[in-house]
């Protein structure tokens, strides 16, 4: 694979606080998905993110050709990157003194967002322009914002921290959130074919329940239960679930399953500890999140 820097966009400011901790060495792995009726397969499986350290929290672009990351490289800050599946390179797109994390494609086709550290350890939402150009906070007021999905054009939910943490949804034009709930993961994915946000509600410490937030009946419904210890899940465009536990890839079909099924066990290609999942738009990829 070659490495590429490119498309920089560099923001005069002072130096950035550092993370509280060093995140955990990952690499990101990409499959091609097949179904035959029923049956899902995994093929073609292959490490395209190795650098020694964190590489993470992968998302498509919508025309599938590329992904947005991010990574720490040579430092204690992360910037975001980009994957082309076509050209197998990975292209530099932030390069500030500042950290940015979970880059995310807009609704808009032109833009992404992505959670900013600030030299003062402010959590904001920010939105790039695909080239890392054009920053701007989106949400001034709202902090601290761990994690984040976009609901459609103008609203977006968030994983925003405290005791406990709460899953609100903002409209970025009033800029008022709505609080829901408390005790939230990290994953925050649209449900396919409707106006329904996903998460995951951690009632206990063994019991994790993945959940809609249903618009614009604000009706919250249970999916299933998680796998035990997992918390990071994607959708297929069809509306089937995945989540991987260990080196095994499960999915789970709310229209006919009653419980998680096992995909494939990852191990042979050196996949393990999987975590965060993120599928192509039109569902032929997937790029896994597993330990270094």
């Amino acid at each position: 694979m070659k490495f590429i820097v490119s498309g920089i966009f560099v923001l005069v400011i002072a130096a950035a606080s550092l993370p509280a901790q060093t995140p955990p060495a990952t690499d990101i792995f990409l499959a091609d998905l097949q179904w035959r009726g029923d049956s899902l397969f995994v093929n073609q499986i292959r490490k395209v993110v190795a650098h020694s350290g964190y590489d993470n929290q992968p998302l498509f672009l919508p025309d599938g050709k590329a992904f947005l990351f991010t990574s720490m490289r040579g430092g204690m800050q992360t910037d975001v990157y980009r994957y082309d599946l076509h050209a197998d390179t990975v292209v530099q797109v932030t390069a500030t003194p500042e950290s940015e994390y979970s880059p995310t494609p807009m609704p808009d086709g032109r833009h992404f967002s992505a959670v900013r550290v600030e030299r003062d350890s402010t959590q904001r939402l920010w939105q790039f322009r695909l080239d890392g150009s054009q920053q701007r906070v989106l949400l001034p007021n709202i902090m601290p914002v761990g994690y984040h999905a976009w609901l459609d054009s103008s609203r977006v939910a968030l994983f925003v921290l405290g005791d406990p943490v709460t899953l609100q949804i903002v409209d970025i034009r009033d800029q008022k959130p709505q609080i829901f709930l408390g005790q939230i993961g990290r994953c925050l994915r649209k449900q396919p074919g409707s106006q329904a946000m996903t998460f995951v509600h951690k009632i206990s410490d063994s019991e994790w329940w993945i959940k809609s937030l249903q618009f614009p009946e604000l009706r919250f419904t249970e999916i299933v239960r998680t796998l035990p210890g997992s918390e990071d899940f994607c959708w297929t465009p069809a509306g089937v679930l995945l989540m991987g536990k260990g080196s095994v890839l499960y999915r789970f079909d709310p229209r006919r399953d009653t419980a998680w099924r096992p995909v494939h066990d990852l191990a042979e290609y050196g996949v393990r500890g999987i975590t965060r999942l993120a599928i192509s738009p039109d569902g032929r990829k997937l790029a896994i999140v597993a330990q270094e």
